[in-house]
């Protein structure tokens, strides 16, 4: 099932898993982890990549918890994607 401007709408309003409240990224196409203030800030980027189903880096094709990897940089700003337990 492919992730959808709908998903993207949804997820955009929720940083944080529910429940447990773990601080979540966006993955993109090109494998790369995208933070929500970068998603955000390039929202028309992202919601223009999903729609037309480009791999320009600013496709997000899911979201995920950043875990315990403390090295984990958002791919657009070069800042540290929070993480639950590193």
């Amino acid at each position: 099932m492919a992730y959808t401007i709908s998903d993207f709408r949804r997820d955009i309003r929720q940083p944080y898993a529910w429940p447990g409240g773990y601080p979540m990224f966006f993955l993109t196409s090109d494998g790369e982890a995208l933070s929500f203030a970068a998603a955000k800030s390039q929202r028309r980027n992202v919601l223009e990549a999903i729609a037309g189903g480009y791999s320009d880096g600013w496709r997000v094709v899911g979201v995920d918890v950043n875990w315990e990897d403390a090295d984990l940089t958002c791919a657009h700003t070069g800042e540290a994607i929070e993480s639950a337990y590193a």
